[in-house]
């Protein structure tokens, strides 16, 4: 997967994937080309007030974040994905939304080549209520609970298969089912669908999901989360759920294929990639952020020898994990 990355820049290892620390831009052009099967990613958003993990100015964003998407394109097979998360913000000090993330969609698709394969939300259930401005104080804002998430891909016929990702059932869509006839009499819709009773006969094992994204960000009691708190050490502040990484790597790979977190943060993605048999590569600027990952694959170990590993791999070390018997974490989604 990958060429000639500099040692000092490993930071840990699975048996599946790697976690190195430095600049994707520059780490990105020292991988193989069409290496990769899916980018899925969270970069820092531009976002008027300045965040603690970094985040670039709303003027210069969408030419800062080309850059990287550039870089990707290369490393991507011809049938590829990169799927990039990016949520919303406002224009300082006035009421109007920023259109920074469909000025990042437009210079994609325009100038690096990529095709939009399909556009998905993330709403977020238990979002904050903001900009405090606007929607607490004011209250002339609706609650912003959306992220805009673009599924880019290399080519016009990206590797998928939905039929990974189906949704459970409803318990009336089952009835339905067992009994079309009973139920449901064929006719033609409002919209001109004609609909017909043989529609049961072939059942999915599932709903065909929607491309809203119902995922709450709820963690507190993760064994990431205690980890860092029996270390002592801050956790990352910006985390995406690990059921959106798994929507997308379920849906858009298979076992044994790479897939790539370029802003990978707390490795969340790298995480589910592990669990799901795929081979990863996760990029984290921040030497600290991506050693303190690493107590993802560190289950059962003793506060005392996390502390030795993230402590090595903070000053420069790199450590081997054992992954052998990391435990799968609940999915909302089938397998």
């Amino acid at each position: 997967m990958a060429a000639q990355i500099n040692r000092s820049q490993h930071v840990y290892r699975t048996s599946l994937g790697k976690q190195l620390c430095g600049d994707s831009r520059e780490l990105l052009p020292a991988m193989l080309p069409d290496s990769v099967d899916l980018i899925v990613t969270s970069p820092p958003f531009a976002l008027l007030r300045k965040k603690s993990y970094g985040n670039e100015e709303q003027s210069t964003y969408v030419q800062w974040l080309c850059e990287f998407g550039q870089a990707a394109r290369r490393v991507l097979k011809q049938t590829g994905s990169f799927v990039l998360d990016l949520g919303g913000a406002y224009q300082r000090g006035k009421p109007v939304r920023s259109l920074y993330n469909y000025r990042v969609l437009l210079t994609f698709c325009d100038d690096l080549d990529y095709r939009l394969a399909e556009e998905f939300f993330w709403f977020n259930p238990a979002k904050l209520p903001s900009p405090i401005e606007w929607v607490n104080k004011r209250k002339i804002r609706a609650k912003d609970a959306v992220n805009t998430v673009w599924w880019f891909a290399k080519s016009d016929e990206p590797k998928a298969d939905v039929t990974k990702v189906l949704a459970p059932y409803s318990e009336r869509m089952k009835t339905l089912l067992k009994d079309p006839e009973k139920f449901y009499s064929p006719k033609v819709r409002p919209s001109g669908h004609d609909i017909a009773s043989a529609f049961g006969r072939g059942q999915n094992g599932g709903a065909i999901p929607p491309n809203l994204l119902q995922i709450p960000n709820t963690e507190s009691n993760s064994h990431y989360l205690r980890a860092c708190k029996a270390l002592g050490r801050k956790s990352h502040p910006a985390r995406f759920p690990a059921d959106l990484p798994r929507f997308f790597v379920k849906f858009l790979t298979a076992p044994g294929d790479t897939v790539v977190d370029i802003f990978s943060g707390s490795n969340t993605t790298g995480y589910v990639a592990e669990e799901l048999r795929r081979k990863w590569l996760s990029i984290e600027l921040d030497r600290e952020s991506a050693a303190l990952s690493a107590v993802r694959f560190m289950d059962g170990w003793d506060t005392d020898r996390m502390t030795q590993s993230v402590d090595r791999m903070i000053a420069g070390g790199t450590e081997k994990l054992d992954t052998r018997y990391c435990h799968p974490q609940p999915t909302l989604f089938e397998a």
